[in-house]
């Protein structure tokens, strides 16, 4: 069998071997930037295990998706929107088409940005203002070409959609600045063109989003695998990611290099995490199980290697920077140090996911990573955050563009 370099670093199972292999030359004490603590990982699951408890004493705990920030303070914000859409097809292809603009447009906003919701006049940050912000750009029909179908993504909106229209929905001003404004309309545009080159076909010359649900192999009993949605949303976003490190003239995405991982290997040093499409594959969970699809393997997806999971283990002393004068710098997503922070990230998730399982008595089934990211590490690391940095920060300062934390 030919070696495909490209399917080999879309794989979640690729993903977990290579953080792994920079975890465990974090054991011996390898890596260059951090130092492992592990006899302090039962910090981190018991305050995580007290979260859940305190916000699902029942244990019905959602997937972390993107459909959660929808629900702010009690209020689902969908709801009203998705009451307006008549027919099960229908609302499946509406809630596929948010999902990935929602999800494409969540990168870190930054400390200086809200959102006041136009309905409660309630300001909202991060995650939940730009869940909220993309929700009404989306329910606006400023995706969709046709007036009469506002729920909708398609590709020539997306195509022509400008700085000033993400700046006016997401409520930009001098005083109200976002990180990334710029690359995260540019990653809408290019999204627009890969439908296009993608999706169109004679028949649908102007593709929606939903229609990547046609090159999914789906089973005649309406099972599908999850490795092959992440993968089909990979092949649909590999060109839509800003260019950076690339094989053979092609994108990799969220893929970066760590000198320590070098062998004799097309693949040598790259290390892949495809976070966002990742959370995206999450996302989709929801609305295809609500149309009658069952996902298997989902357990193959891994935790999110983001600032709140990463800051979960940072503040509570599990991961250490050898070099304390470092936590003052601004590091670039492709630095080694960076790198290192979210491989780990991805290894201590499934660690700390095995002792809160074994301290709870639960079985994988019955507490499974994407609840423990919702239950959970994500607001555990949130609530840590703001306990130890006033404006909710992260630990370690990132230089984003808008389109991986």
């Amino acid at each position: 069998m030919t070696f495909e370099p490209f399917e080999f670093l879309n794989s979640p199972k690729t993903i977990r071997e290579r953080c792994n292999q920079l975890y465990l030359l974090g054991l011996e004490g390898r890596l260059e930037h951090f130092h492992i603590s592990e006899n302090r990982l039962p910090i981190a699951v018991d305050l995580v295990k007290d979260e859940i408890l305190a916000n699902y004493p029942d244990l019905n705990i959602p997937p972390h998706t993107r459909w959660q920030h929808f629900d702010v303070r009690g209020t689902n914000h969908w709801s009203p929107f998705k009451s307006k859409i008549r027919g099960d097809r229908d609302l499946l292809l509406a809630q596929v088409d948010l999902a990935v603009t929602s999800v494409l447009l969540d990168a870190g906003a930054g400390p200086d940005w809200h959102f006041r919701d136009p309905l409660t006049g309630e300001k909202h940050s991060r995650s939940e203002g730009l869940a909220l912000a993309s929700l009404y750009l989306f329910s606006e029909g400023t995706f969709s070409d046709d007036p009469h179908d506002p729920f909708k993504a398609d590709a020539e909106s997306l195509r022509k959609f400008s700085v000033e229209q993400l700046a006016e929905g997401f409520q930009v001003s001098a005083a109200n600045s976002l990180v990334g404004l710029e690359e995260r309309a540019a990653l809408l545009r290019r999204l627009g063109e890969q439908l296009i080159n993608f999706c169109r076909t004679d028949q649908e010359p102007n593709p929606r989003i939903a229609n990547i649900l046609e090159k999914i192999p789906i089973g005649e009993d309406r099972v599908l695998k999850v490795d092959l949605l992440l993968g089909t949303l990979l092949k649909l976003l590999q060109d839509v990611w800003p260019p950076r490190l690339t094989l053979g003239g092609r994108n990799l995405g969220d893929v970066w290099r760590h000198h320590l991982l070098a062998d004799s290997e097309i693949t040598a040093e790259l290390v892949p995490f495809h976070k966002l499409s990742q959370w995206l594959t999450y996302s989709l969970l929801e609305p295809l199980e609500e149309a009658g699809f069952q996902v298997q393997d989902i357990d193959l997806l891994t935790g999110l290697p983001e600032y709140r999971n990463g800051g979960l283990f940072f503040d509570t002393g599990v991961l250490e920077l050898k070099k304390p004068d470092e936590i003052d710098a601004l590091h670039p997503v492709s630095s080694e140090l960076i790198v290192e922070w979210r491989a780990l990230t991805v290894i201590l998730l499934d660690r700390l996911g095995e002792q809160l399982r074994e301290k709870m008595g639960l079985a994988s089934e019955e507490l499974p990573l994407p609840q423990i990211l919702q239950g959970g590490t994500w607001s555990t690391g949130r609530k840590l955050a703001y306990e130890r940095r006033p404006d909710g920060s992260p630990p370690l300062r990132v230089e984003s563009d808008g389109t991986v934390f």
